[in-house]
């Protein structure tokens, strides 16, 4: 099971951090990745993090403003938002799957992270007024 939490309402520039909070698999074996839904567009994929090395993945829209991290003994990875921007306004959903296989390839590194995410969390909503 995942929980995400942390959305909330903030002005342009301000920050949020989002946890989720996992349950029910072996953490250090899965990838755990964050989505974000804006009220009529398609689920766009934010970031991931490979719980097994650590590494991280950002979609170009985020890189250099959101950042993931995990703290293992909580089972709990974090996506801290700064200087936030109104279009970053959407439901925030979490997700999991097991991490990749060897060899296997995808477009980009954030695909890969994001493949077969096979557990989704409730989303929480971020709000960024301008």
């Amino acid at each position: 099971q995942l929980q995400a939490s942390g959305g909330g309402l903030v002005q342009t520039g301000g920050s949020l951090r989002l946890s989720c909070a996992a349950s029910g698999f072996t953490f250090d074996a899965y990838t755990i990745g964050w989505f974000r839904q804006a009220p009529g567009k398609a689920r766009v994929d934010v970031s991931c993090i490979n719980l097994s090395d650590s590494k991280t993945y950002y979609d170009d829209s985020v890189k250099g403003r959101f950042t993931m991290s995990s703290d293992n003994a909580k089972n709990t990875v974090y996506l801290q938002m700064n200087s936030l921007k109104p279009e970053d306004t959407a439901v925030y959903f979490c997700a999991a799957g097991p991490a990749p296989p060897p060899g296997r390839k995808a477009r980009t590194n954030l695909d890969l992270c994001l493949f077969g995410m096979n557990y989704w969390g409730k989303g929480t909503q971020v709000t960024v007024s301008s």
